[in-house]
């Protein structure tokens, strides 16, 4: 199973400067990028992001995933340039 990245990503690496690609590793679903260097894997494959519960569920109910994902991994997207801190940013 092949994640396909959303336009949300994209538009979310661009701000942040970083380029995203399929993952190389399959077990996740994108390879973050920055200066052609890989700087972080992101994202469990077979687990629904923000922009995947928009589409499925619409934007209430991804909104209220959102906040329950940010409850749950506080500790792991606070410290910038992390592999949370780049899944908080690219897929939420």
């Amino acid at each position: 199973m092949k994640y396909k990245i959303t336009n949300y990503t994209y538009k979310k690496a661009k701000q942040l400067g970083v380029k995203v690609l399929p993952s190389i590793n399959k077990t996740k679903k994108i390879d973050v990028y920055k200066n052609n260097k890989k700087i972080a894997s992101i994202g469990a494959l077979g687990m629904n992001d923000y922009p995947t519960y928009i589409l499925k569920n619409g934007i209430k109910f991804a909104n209220t995933r959102r906040r329950l994902y940010r409850i749950r991994h506080k500790k792991d997207m606070n410290v910038k340039g992390t592999n949370g801190w780049y899944a908080n940013k690219l897929l939420w």
